[in-house]
């Protein structure tokens, strides 16, 4: 048994996690930047190890491998969905598992999300998405109210730096996210290319207008891919993103 507890001095920490994997460097390296993160870490190296640390010092939230030596990742949440609701004095079945395994087919993220699973990721991951999902997780289980933004089936998560489109994570450059969100913040109302420049770029000056050109071309092949299009331009004015019409 390890524990990586909060990194960040004189704050308290995001939350306590158990991560559940077989393998060391996993077990090395995820808690020690989930730690650095803000996060208070317990690891486990096998499923019954990860059941007896639960049960001790029930965990906010548990990331679960699938394959493990003893018993595997599927098995270890029927056993915790099968135990008594939290008390508030111990372990219970409310506890949320996100999955994070090399485990990635369809099946697999169907057992484990019909399981009981919040969510599944698979190897190898991206460690800001990873933690952008622990946050939502949290936040839904907490009842914590959400500060994403949502425009038809578009949404960005501005605390986790998340983005998503119909439900698939989008990849995007610090530009473009704050392009993003500045238009997502304003949606369905025309912003100038100046407007723009001084929200997204912080210029108070006059910029070359053709930076804003040049991103908005970028943000729409990564988000705008599909129908129906959300970003539209406003011949001589500038740019909108609005939902779909009815």
């Amino acid at each position: 048994m390890t524990s990586a507890r909060a990194a960040r001095r004189g704050s308290s920490p995001r939350g306590h996690l158990l991560v559940v994997d077989d393998e060391p460097t996993v077990r090395e390296l995820l808690p020690a930047a989930l730690s650095y993160a803000g996060f208070d870490v317990d690891v486990a190296a096998d499923g019954e190890e990860a059941l007896e640390m639960a049960s001790r010092r029930p965990p906010d939230l548990v990331l679960l491998d699938v394959m493990l030596p003893d018993i595997d990742g599927f098995e270890v949440i029927r056993r915790l969905r099968a135990q008594p609701r939290r008390t508030g004095q111990g372990f219970g079945g409310d506890v949320p598992v996100l999955f994070v395994t090399a485990r990635e087919t369809r099946q697999d993220r169907i057992t484990g999300l019909t399981l009981g699973g919040d969510d599944y990721i698979t190897k190898p991951f991206d460690l800001e998405e990873l933690i952008a999902r622990i946050q939502a997780v949290l936040r839904r289980t907490k009842g914590e109210p959400s500060t994403a933004l949502v425009v038809g089936d578009l949404e960005l998560d501005p605390e986790g730096h998340l983005v998503t489109r119909a439900g698939q994570p989008v990849r995007l450059s610090p530009t473009e996210f704050r392009l993003l969100h500045f238009l997502m913040a304003n949606a369905e109302l025309t912003m100038s290319k100046a407007q723009i420049l001084q929200n997204v770029w912080r210029y108070d000056f006059d910029g070359d207008p053709s930076i804003v050109d040049t991103y908005i071309s970028y943000l729409r092949r990564k988000v705008d891919r599909t129908e129906p299009r959300l970003i539209h331009t406003v011949h001589r004015i500038g740019y909108v993103l609005r939902g779909p019409r009815a």
